[in-house]
């Protein structure tokens, strides 16, 4: 390429020209398209030449022309379809986000569903209470048999587990949408680090168009120089007239401009990924942290039972109870802290993925 530019020419395009002749340096891809495009270029010019004498340009000039110059453009083409395609589209990260919100809703919903149950919880665990103090005032009262104490327990039977089967499904939903979610984000995030890898590339393709552009008005200027005045010199100047040296800049901010919204959109995927992390291990905890609580509830149901069975089993009844109901209470305490933090965690998420859309992303 080099070669076939004036001095004056390789003033005023220096920097673009020294940045194309490193990348050609560095890249093997680009040196043999480099090799090709000075081949015929000096072809074209050196079949220009021939008719300067008896300045005219021949048609058989004219098809070498406009043959190089299709040449040249297959090979630029080439090169960009080998490269990916639709590399400005979003709709996926839309699609994502979009989602992203959706699943944290709904698992805003399940921490309300949650909320329920363990109001239900703590009711039952006002009912043993109540069941208790009926105890110590029916105990060693003659001819009280524990009737408000067995009334109370039943009450508590009654009530049954807060825990429902529907709860249960939507654990589960939420936290396969979560899970799904996180598998979605990584995909695309390995998309995107392939995509900023691939920075080369756009950059290579870049210098390709901006070479063969160079060459293709280079020769298009020599064309029309020749025409007008035979003397090559003249018509190599003319091609210096010609302002594309700002080309390989706005090729260059594009791919920069394109490198920045890649880097956006992967913070973006970033923030969502740990959102949904976070969401997970809330939900992971939450499911140990109820199973526990379930199995507590289990306990006092089976002291109720027997405690139900007559006047004499009452006071071992009772004394089962007392000796878990510290740990049932415990139980329902954590569960309730967790339920709170899962859903102050979730809409944490939410703001700082609103951030990251909002924010302009830096170059």
């Amino acid at each position: 390429m080099g070669g076939q530019s004036s001095k004056k020419t390789d003033l005023k395009y220096s920097a673009e020209l020294n940045s194309y002749e490193a990348a050609c340096k560095l890249d093997p891809e680009l040196q043999s398209f480099d090799l090709i495009l000075q081949t015929r270029t000096n072809r074209v010019i050196n079949t220009l030449a021939v008719g300067v004498e008896v300045r005219t340009v021949s048609f058989d000039s004219l098809k070498e022309v406009t043959a190089c110059l299709l040449e040249m453009n297959q090979e630029v083409v080439k090169i960009i379809l080998g490269c990916k395609k639709d590399i400005w589209k979003t709709q996926e990260i839309f699609e994502l986000v979009e989602e992203y919100f959706e699943n944290s809703l709904q698992t805003l919903d399940f921490c309300t569903a949650l909320e329920k149950c363990l109001k239900k919880a703590r009711d039952s665990q006002l009912i043993i209470h109540v069941a208790l103090q009926q105890f110590e005032d029916e105990d060693g009262v003659e001819g009280k048999k524990y009737l408000k104490t067995l009334e109370e327990l039943k009450n508590f039977k009654d009530a049954g587990d807060p825990f429902t089967d529907e709860f249960f499904q939507i654990l589960k939903a939420v936290y396969t949408q979560q899970v799904l979610m996180l598998e979605k984000l990584q995909l695309r995030k390995n998309k995107l680090d392939k995509k900023l890898k691939s920075v080369k590339t756009w950059r290579k393709v870049s210098c390709i168009i901006f070479a063969a552009a160079f060459a293709a008005v280079l020769i298009c200027s020599v064309v029309a120089a020749v025409v007008a005045a035979p003397p090559v010199a003249s018509a190599l100047a003319a091609a210096t007239s010609i302002p594309v040296g700002s080309m390989g800049k706005w090729f260059d901010s594009l791919w920069k401009n394109y490198e920045v919204a890649l880097k956006g959109q992967k913070d973006i995927i970033s923030s969502m990924q740990a959102g949904t992390y976070i969401a997970i291990k809330d939900l992971d905890t939450i499911r140990v942290l109820v199973d526990r609580l379930e199995i507590e509830i289990e306990s006092l149901f089976n002291a109720a039972d027997f405690a139900l069975r007559g006047e004499e089993a009452v006071k071992f009844g009772i004394e089962e109870i007392k000796k878990k109901l510290g740990m049932f209470m415990q139980s329902i305490e954590d569960l309730g802290e967790h339920a709170d933090k899962c859903s102050r965690d979730i809409r944490r998420a939410r703001t700082v993925v609103l951030q990251r859309i909002i924010k302009p992303p830096n170059n």
